[in-house]
């Protein structure tokens, strides 16, 4: 792989902190945030300097039943184009379930879920990642998510299963050292043996975030800064490979320049020390066997039984169906209360008007709407549905906070904005005027 070195993940809120930080190789974009043909100043003039950028997509779904969506492939593709990136990245999780393959309404997450460590699972994600692979002008890799759940009755561990995805498609691995923290606590699984199982020579590049922990429960925050069982995991990969890349991933809250400076010289030093440890044991990995499990026939994976088993876990965490056989109550529903939290937080951002309408009524509002509304449409959708819904019920008691959030409905829910112009407003006040006559 080409050799990227040490990269910062690109936001917005820290783009110009990001263009003059020192010792920045490569920066990581989130693919769905930039528009190909507007690509923002800063990441142009990155590029002019010779930073490498590389599009980090979150909502393909190559864990999806379904096959991969051709309109989402094409976006990526476009973006890895406009870039120049050398390869694109993405992640094993499934993000939307239901539909004809299982003939029941079709659900979105709004977040990453795991995929079951299954034979089944993993068939339908070599397929997914056959397609995208074929459809993408660069190479791909695909990165280990963080989970709050397990599924019942998984065939394999997460590093066997990461081998055998890498060993039947050739797709690279983005390995998140932070995302095998938070299995190892949330899921009891073992960082070493993942990494002892994983092939080495696959590794695109490594990810490396902060989180919490909270009632026994790890949150992958990317808000947080990194914690020391972090960055020793990190020296543990490093000990057995050189890693072509490490990224620092900072999503929210975030600090002054000077403390990601500092992040970004304690994961150097991370992998400083892993390298000094190989070196000094003057050993390589032995080479893994070709397979970890039977073969497995190359046609057509079971997509409906797969399909089956991710509606009916998406249903049970958004949408208040019964919890299926074999999952922690306790544990569906953390996840169930993060997947309406990252609705809340995601919306307030698309729609930043609302939080400042409703003020600290905002969250517990969007919480409640939540809780009877699954995510269907997307984001944009879902806050105005929300809107839809406060005014349905004729929330909030306040009549001068639902005349601005009715204005603001009316100004979004049509096919194109309405007019502002005198004449326009003028025209909508008579017509309403009208409609009110008996």
């Amino acid at each position: 792989m080409r050799r990227l070195g040490t990269g910062i993940g690109w936001r917005p809120e820290i783009a110009d902190a990001v263009e003059r930080m020192p010792g920045i190789d490569w920066v990581e974009v989130v693919a769905e945030n930039v528009c190909p043909g507007h690509l923002p100043a800063s990441l142009l003039r990155l590029r002019e300097r010779g930073v490498t950028v590389v599009p980090h997509g979150v909502s393909l779904g190559l864990g999806d039943a379904d096959r991969p969506d051709e309109g989402r492939l094409t976006a990526l593709a476009e973006r890895a184009t406009a870039l120049g990136s050398p390869l694109v990245t993405e992640h094993i999780a499934f993000v939307r379930a239901g539909g004809p393959l299982t003939a029941s309404p079709r659900l979105e997450a709004g977040h990453l879920l795991p995929v079951p460590r299954t034979r089944d699972a993993l068939d339908v994600l070599c397929a997914n990642v056959r397609i995208a692979q074929q459809a993408l002008p660069v190479p791909l890799a695909v990165e280990n998510i963080a989970a709050l759940i397990s599924w019942p009755g998984e065939e394999l561990t997460e590093g066997q299963f990461l081998y055998e995805l890498a060993d039947r498609t050739g797709v690279r691995l983005l390995i998140d050292v932070a995302n095998l923290h938070t299995n190892r606590v949330n899921r009891g699984d073992d960082p070493a043996r993942a990494l002892a199982e994983l092939p080495l020579e696959a590794i695109a590049y490594v990810h490396v975030a902060g989180g919490f922990q909270r009632d026994g429960v790890w949150h992958d925050s990317h808000a947080h800064p990194v914690p020391r069982p972090v960055l020793d995991i990190l020296t543990d990969l490093a000990s057995r490979v050189t890693p072509p890349g490490v990224l620092l991933e900072r999503d929210e809250n975030f600090p002054e320049p000077v403390e990601l400076e500092r992040e970004l010289a304690a994961i150097r030093t991370a992998v400083d020390e892993g390298s000094a440890n190989r070196r000094a044991a003057g050993t390589r990995p032995a080479p893994r066997a070709a397979t970890l499990t039977a073969p497995r026939t190359a046609g057509e994976p079971d997509r409906e039984r797969v399909a089956l088993a991710q509606a009916a876990v998406l249903s049970a965490l958004v949408a208040g169906t019964p919890l299926p056989e074999g999952f922690d109550r306790v544990r569906m529903g953390v996840q169930a209360r993060a997947l309406a939290g990252k609705r809340a937080d995601v919306v307030a951002k698309v729609a930043p008007e609302l939080p400042r309408i409703l003020g600290a009524r905002y969250r517990p509002a969007f919480l409640d709407y939540a809780q009877e509304q699954p995510l269907t449409g997307g984001y944009r959708r879902d806050a105005l549905d929300f809107v839809a819904h406060l005014l349905n019920a004729r929330h909030p008691e306040d009549a001068g906070v639902r005349r601005e959030l009715r204005t603001w409905w009316l100004e979004r829910s049509g096919p194109v904005p309405r007019s502002r112009r005198p004449v326009a407003r003028i025209g909508r006040a008579a017509r309403r005027a009208l409609a009110r006559r008996p």
